[in-house]
């Protein structure tokens, strides 16, 4: 997902709140540290942790970043947004003043328990750490630096379209990938539904991936999902009868954003 434009006066102030806020100990804005990975054309973040495949065709685009373990969450962070910026007061050689971007998490910055905490292994526990796209992490900081502090927060997700799911698996397997969750953009329960049955849960499978044991091929399919927001929405009736493993089904409901 890109972010939306703002005007140079709106990102500076954001910077400067969000440095004020960093000094005062205030709410909504948490220090980390800050890679790239990926190439220039972000086609090395395709794929991830999260499952969503290509990142352009499921709407994210290259404005992502892999989570370390920390604030991964075992996959439960899959899809959730956050502004960033580079810490000026930290690195002011370093960072671009008044800059300001809005990733997608999509996939895990993993440990590294070979390198020793405070030389390396940015990714390693407690380490709150954002390995992002490169051409994310250049709308903040100098590309030769490397890595760079950052202030950051939870956002709402803004997507195009409606939430969508992949249903793959076989026999009596239903693995299901949803995407394109707008609002916190994150989901925490979901439920599948055939034709001739009630409300089945799901479990997280990994990732954005939800399975289920119900053997329900045949039967029109249904889905409910509650975002780690809070918000429900049921979406009814959104494989016909003759789905296949392997298809993807678009919806034209979406959660607030």
């Amino acid at each position: 997902m890109s972010s939306e434009s703002s005007s140079p006066l709106v990102l500076y102030c954001l910077a400067v709140l969000a440095a004020c806020a960093a000094a005062d100990g205030g709410d909504g804005w948490s220090p980390a540290t800050a890679t790239f990975y990926g190439g220039s054309d972000g086609s090395g973040t395709m794929g991830g942790a999260c499952g969503y495949g290509n990142l352009y065709d499921q709407g994210y685009g290259v404005d992502n970043a892999a989570l370390s373990q920390a604030l991964f969450n075992d996959g439960a962070s899959c899809g959730q947004c956050y502004l960033i910026i580079c810490d000026t007061g930290r690195a002011p050689r370093w960072c671009k003043p008044g800059a300001a971007v809005t990733v997608t998490a999509t996939n895990l910055c993993p440990p590294n328990w070979a390198l020793p905490s405070d030389g390396g292994g940015w990714c390693n526990p407690p380490r709150q750490h954002f390995d992002m796209s490169q051409t994310a992490w250049e709308q903040i900081g100098v590309y030769q630096a490397g890595i760079v502090p950052v202030l950051y927060q939870r956002v709402r997700c803004w997507r195009e379209g409606g939430v969508r799911f992949t249903v793959s698996g076989f026999n009596y397997f239903e693995l299901v990938l949803i995407t394109n969750v707008a609002g916190s953009g994150s989901v925490a329960s979901a439920w599948i539904k055939g034709t001739s049955t009630g409300w089945i849960q799901m479990s997280r499978n990994w990732g954005a991936n939800w399975q289920s044991l119900a053997g329900l091929a045949g039967q029109a399919l249904s889905f409910a999902v509650t975002t780690t927001g809070g918000q429900y929405l049921q979406f009814l009736d959104v494989a016909p009868a003759w789905w296949q493993f392997g298809q993807t089904f678009t919806t034209y409901q979406q959660f607030d954003s």
